[in-house]
């Protein structure tokens, strides 16, 4: 009988510790609810991204496997997914990557934290022209525009595409006088920033933490009367994040005095080759911010 029991104690045993580890391989095995039917960030625009920096303990660009040519003043933080990357007035310079020289259509997505307003413009991502200041794409902060500890932001995109041999400066930004989604503040806290050109209406946007905050009155973009359409660039490009291209020593420019490098954290840096559509912008913003 002592040996009947320990079979049977065995065997019951046996039984809860399978159906503990088969519980446990139902919990592994269980996926979170799709956000716009995405299970992560990296299905949003997944055949259109064409560059990503994540800047997990890394300054590579994924996509290209491109490494900075230049980097100063930089190192990395925790950020809104994994590791960030931290500037004190630091930059990172990239020679050119391929897949950036034609964008007819682009987004740009990145999660930002400034607190510098009352200082100079704050560039936060910039795909270069040969030779300039103002690249073919700059996403920026105009934090030179209000006074120290405001944590209003006024948050910009400037492109600057060629047209036959001419070059045309065009931009949007949010006009906080407005008020609503435009008086976007950020008091010294992670953002999600998002630039749109969409060739198809040849309009410019932009927006924070997944909403569309650009003034509407400034969204058409003309150029001698007509829309501008597919961008073309003046080739080739480079990318400067977090300065202007002119404080990369390597181009032998004097900068202005009001270009300087950033102070603040940069993370999950994307770049698609089409205009992400609204919805898809919202997911991405949800998504990441639940580190997904």
């Amino acid at each position: 009988m002592k040996n009947l029991s320990k079979i049977v104690y065995s065997l019951v045993s046996a039984a809860l510790l399978l159906g503990v580890v088969t519980l446990n391989s139902c919990k592994e095995d269980e996926k979170l609810p799709p956000i716009g039917g995405f299970d992560n960030a990296d299905q949003v625009g997944e055949t259109s991204l064409v560059a990503y920096w994540n800047f997990d303990d890394n300054l590579k660009e994924t996509k290209s496997g491109a490494t900075p040519a230049y980097q100063n003043n930089n190192s990395f933080t925790t950020g809104i997914k994994g590791k960030a990357l931290d500037l004190n007035d630091g930059m990172l310079h990239y020679n050119t990557i391929a897949a950036l020289n034609s964008l007819p259509s682009f987004t740009v997505s990145a999660w930002v934290k400034i607190s510098n307003n009352g200082t100079k413009p704050t560039m936060i991502f910039s795909l270069t022209r040969p030779d300039e200041w103002a690249g073919a794409i700059n996403m920026m902060a105009e934090t030179g525009w209000k006074a120290a500890g405001n944590d209003t932001l006024n948050l910009k995109c400037l492109i600057v595409p060629k047209i036959g041999t001419e070059s045309t400066f065009q931009d949007n930004r949010n006009e906080p006088s407005k008020g609503g989604d435009q008086a976007f503040k950020s008091p010294n806290t992670w953002f999600q920033l998002t630039n749109v050109w969409d060739a198809a209406t040849s309009n410019l946007y932009v927006y924070a933490n997944g909403k569309k905050i650009s003034n509407p009155e400034w969204e058409h973009r003309l150029f001698n009367g007509n829309p501008i359409g597919a961008l073309t660039f003046f080739n080739p490009t480079q990318v400067v994040i977090g300065a202007f291209s002119f404080n990369v020593p390597s181009w032998g420019k004097t900068p202005d005095a009001w270009m300087t490098p950033m102070k603040g954290q940069i993370d999950e840096i994307r770049v698609w080759s089409k205009a992400l559509a609204p919805e898809d912008i919202s997911s991405l913003y949800q998504l990441e911010l639940a580190g997904r």
